[in-house]
């Protein structure tokens, strides 16, 4: 059974997240050097990415569904339980991928690959943490 708490508390991570980097984006933004806004954005998105995958493994391992053997492996158990739809659980799954080049500097972050993530994915986290809410009643 997943813990209202802990859900919560992830889904309050992510939209606090969200909330920081759509800051970047307004009037705040002129008044920040590109390497803040380029911090600003970088670091809560990796945060809100984090967050979610907490939560994928949560209600994942609380429910049952399986033992996920990698990060993104959790949002494929909860496609896999009708809580994700396949695109959703892809697009999921591709963020963590992102994540880990973030984090771990495999590779140079492709700026468009991050404005892309900035302006036309953000809401996939949202609709995640939705999801997960309605599901379960919280």
């Amino acid at each position: 059974m997943v813990d209202r708490d802990v859900v919560t508390a992830r889904v309050a991570t992510i939209d606090r997240c969200l909330r920081r980097i759509e800051e970047t984006r307004g009037e705040r933004r002129a008044a920040l050097l590109p390497i803040e806004v380029e911090d600003i954005v970088l670091l809560n998105l990796q945060r809100a990415v984090q967050a979610a995958i907490d939560l994928a493994t949560h209600v994942v391992t609380a429910e049952g569904y399986g033992l996920p053997d990698s990060l993104a492996a959790s949002f494929s158990l909860l496609e896999g339980h009708g809580i994700l739809d396949p695109d959703l659980a892809e697009r999921l799954r591709r963020m963590v991928g992102f994540r880990n080049v973030a984090i771990h500097n495999y590779q140079a972050l492709d700026p468009r690959i991050v404005e892309a993530i900035v302006t036309r994915h953000l809401g996939d986290l949202r609709a995640f943490s939705s999801r997960v809410v309605q599901r379960f009643g919280l």
